[in-house]
């Protein structure tokens, strides 16, 4: 007689950083997690034009996202209650989408009833990284990614979706607004749209049927009503209107679609490639996007490069984000002056491709550009260990270190420097 093996006992569970900060914070935090979960894709981008010019970054950008966000958008609609299979709900993914980020990627939308919708772009950072770059560039973008991989995102909630554009760059008249403009209709008659084949292989990592302890019950006097996404779809998502416990699910799935993209990213390279490059490619990716995002998160926390301020920043990061997927651990050391840092190797995270196995292969330098983007001082010094777990110390040096070719690239999208507006109002969008 057969049976299934039992998977090893996975790292103990401890308590998620997510669940220290205040009502504010997590409010202040999630829209800069959404917009460096874009600038994942632009950290890699430089890395495959260099390895495989326009077209291999364009159909590995393709394979990207249909890896992740068939998966991503499904979760994110568990996570808050999203139910339905119309229009309206598939525009609700896009909301909390790490290739839609709030202002960043300003979308707006209509209804006309459960099969027809609309929505535009009164701005795209997007584009306005590529435009300068000439109209090859933006209709690789705008025509060639953004066909197959809009419907892989509306098929988690309906794969009867047609989206089509109205109008789309490269703009004409020159300076067009809004910047695109689709229509979202339900096919009934339809043929579905097929899952797709980058999603097909990425469904075997952990990450896509991971499962996290609910947050913790806390007192929620002053924070938002708001526990779930099941009403009417909102014009713009206010996140202080939700409750702490809410931040924290959407959050955390915020971290796996970043998760997910690597592994996207990864097994896509690796297809036209081997391991050796994918790897390669897949650190360039990682150390990009985390020195921007250490920044970021540096400014959102509003905390001091001390060693303290330090494990602020990277107890939220995402090299440690979700601990329980990644199973990131931190303490000050005992004089004050540093930082351990641990990475459990039995996290389901070290079991797929993404940026944490790099990590355990003595690939700190994505560490060390997070570290030396809150201070430049920052070293990182790694603990021999014997496999179980990754651990690093940092302490403050003398000189500060140049900031990374990768990071530096990375910091050319006008994502990394970009400032959210004055608060907006939840307005319901009804059919009109």
């Amino acid at each position: 007689m057969s049976s299934t093996p039992t998977p090893p006992p996975g790292p103990a569970a401890r308590p998620d950083p997510l669940e220290s900060l205040s009502h504010s914070t997590l409010a202040r935090l999630l829209p800069d997690l959404l917009l460096i979960g874009q600038l994942v894709d632009r950290a890699g981008m430089p890395a495959l034009l260099g390895e495989f010019g326009v077209d291999g970054m364009r159909d590995v950008a393709i394979e990207e996202w249909q890896a992740a966000s068939p998966h991503y958008a499904k979760r994110m609609k568990e996570a808050l209650s999203i139910t339905g299979d119309g229009v309206a709900e598939i525009f609700k993914g896009f909301q909390l989408d790490v290739g839609a980020p709030p202002e960043f990627m300003d979308f707006r939308y209509s209804v006309s009833d459960h099969d027809n919708g609309e929505f535009w772009l009164d701005h795209c950072g997007a584009l306005m990284d590529v435009e300068p770059m000439g109209d090859r560039l933006v209709t690789t973008m705008c025509h060639d990614i953004e066909d197959p991989t809009f419907p892989a995102t509306a098929l988690a909630t309906n794969p009867l979706a047609v989206v089509e554009p109205i109008h789309r760059p490269p703009r004409s008249p020159e300076g067009r607004t809004p910047h695109c403009h689709w229509r979202v209709r339900i096919d009934p008659d339809g043929e579905p749209f097929p899952f797709p084949e980058p999603a097909i292989e990425s469904a075997s990592s952990r990450v896509v049927g991971f499962r996290f302890d609910p947050p913790a019950p806390r007192d929620t006097t002053g924070e938002g009503d708001r526990d779930d996404y099941a009403g009417p779809l909102l014009s713009d998502l206010v996140f202080t209107e939700f409750t702490s416990a809410a931040l924290i699910r959407i959050i955390r799935e915020v971290y796996l679609q970043m998760h997910l993209l690597a592994v996207g990213f990864h097994q896509s390279v690796r297809r036209r490639s081997d391991a050796e490059v994918a790897d390669r490619l897949l650190a360039y990716q990682a150390t990009g996007i985390a020195g921007v995002a250490a920044g970021r998160i540096r400014d959102v926390l509003g905390v001091v490069a001390d060693a303290p301020g330090l494990a602020a920043v990277l107890d939220v990061h995402p090299l440690a984000g979700p601990t329980a997927y990644t199973g990131y651990s931190s303490e000050v050391t005992s004089d004050g002056t540093g930082l351990t840092v641990r990475w459990d190797t039995a996290a389901d995270g070290f079991a797929d491709d993404t940026w944490l196995p790099l990590l355990a292969r003595d690939g700190l330098r994505p560490l060390a550009a997070a570290a030396q983007a809150v201070d430049p001082r920052w070293t990182v010094e790694r603990v021999p260990a014997d496999g179980s777990r990754v651990e690093a110390v940092l302490r403050m040096g003398d000189r500060p270190a140049e900031e990374s070719e990768e990071v530096a690239v990375t910091r050319i999208s006008t994502g990394a420097a970009f400032d959210f507006g004055p608060r907006r109002n939840a307005l319901p969008i009804t059919p009109v």
